[in-house]
């Protein structure tokens, strides 16, 4: 028999688009059941200004296929000659909604990120002060530093140290991967945030090694011990507000993922809700998804709550197609293995 429940249309609180013949295949991937998404500014060249997110902007619009609603939430792309007053004017014009700050050499396209975080300091009071929130990828790329600890260091080293001398500052902790990360949003009560990915609910490291290298499950962060992977689905199913979704869906095409220096990250914009309501009906909180999907992203951000729905149809299990063809080559959709019975209907 069918089952079926109806959510608020979800957002997606960390998505990666790209640009060119990639953005046109993918973003319908995402718009077809997603009402908004933060739009991750790690292009090359990275958006910086406000001028550059309105011409991103403007890109992304242009490749909406018709009949589709989706409005991309601009964030600007942290670096330390970044201005203070541009982010204060594009923020208050309503174009842009955050700052992301890679620490440089963090992930893909990040070498423009921060090195030296006292020299953005400004940005970050000038943010403080007007309310805008400060998207984190939180690693440090320290050569010494195990890549399995990067993030637990990162919350020491850094984030504290950079919330303690910025008070104020709203943080979303993006993609966290580790007990540790779910810790430490657990004891702050205020200001503070965490996204959770769709894959990093369901592998752990050993879906990457064991038997093989599987570059399709390769991503950055990169997927910890299972101890890890289970944290994070009871955080994401507990209902706690300050964690909810944002999928990191990542596309690359097959070449660049199947070489010898394989690009991080998993394409999952396609099937994500497919696996949420897996994963949260494995965890008996089916009743918990919408928060997590649909409700405390817009809470911490300060938007309306989609007053548009989505009904999932519990049936036969959904046949996606395991690639999209982009003009630059295909890509590999994650795969979850295991059944999804779930589906948009």
């Amino acid at each position: 028999m069918s089952r079926t429940m109806t959510i608020p249309r979800p957002d997606d609180w960390h998505l990666h688009l790209r640009d060119g013949a990639v953005l046109q295949a993918v973003l319908p991937e995402t718009a077809r059941h997603f009402g908004r998404a933060i739009i991750m500014p790690n292009l090359v060249p990275p958006v910086v200004t406000g001028a550059q997110a309105a011409a991103y902007r403007d890109r992304i619009l242009a490749a909406l296929r018709d009949g589709m609603d989706f409005t991309p939430l601009m964030t600007l792309y942290l670096t330390e000659k970044t201005d203070p007053e541009d982010v204060a004017a594009a923020h208050g014009s309503g174009l842009v909604t955050a700052v992301k700050l890679y620490p440089a050499g963090a992930t893909t396209n990040s070498a423009s990120g921060v090195r030296d975080f006292d020299r953005v300091r400004p940005v970050l009071e000038k943010m403080a002060e007007i309310g805008m929130p400060l998207c984190v990828h939180g690693e440090v790329t320290d050569a010494d530093i195990d890549i399995f600890d990067r993030e637990a260091v990162f919350i020491d080293r850094v984030l504290e140290p950079l919330r303690r001398a910025t008070p104020g500052l709203r943080v979303v902790m993006e993609h966290i991967t580790t007990q540790q990360g779910v810790d430490y949003v657990k004891s702050n009560a205020e200001n503070l945030g965490a996204t959770i990915t769709t894959h990093h609910l369901v592998i752990n490291r050993n879906h990457i090694l064991v038997g093989g290298i599987k570059p399709h499950y390769y991503c950055l962060p990169v997927a910890k011990r299972e101890e890890h992977r289970l944290a994070l689905r009871a955080a994401a199913t507990s209902g706690d507000a300050r964690f909810f979704l944002g999928t990191d869906s990542a596309p690359h095409t097959d070449p660049n993922k199947e070489s010898a220096c394989g690009c991080a990250g998993c394409f999952t914009a396609t099937n994500t809700l497919s696996i949420l309501a897996e994963v949260f009906e494995q965890e008996d909180a089916l009743d918990r998804l919408a928060g997590f999907a649909s409700e405390h992203g817009p809470a911490f951000y300060g938007l309306p709550i989609s007053t548009d729905t989505i009904t999932l149809t519990k049936g036969d299990p959904v046949d996606y197609p395991p690639k999209i063809d982009t003009g630059d080559g295909p890509v590999t959709l994650f795969d979850p293995k295991m059944p999804l019975r779930w589906r948009v209907t």
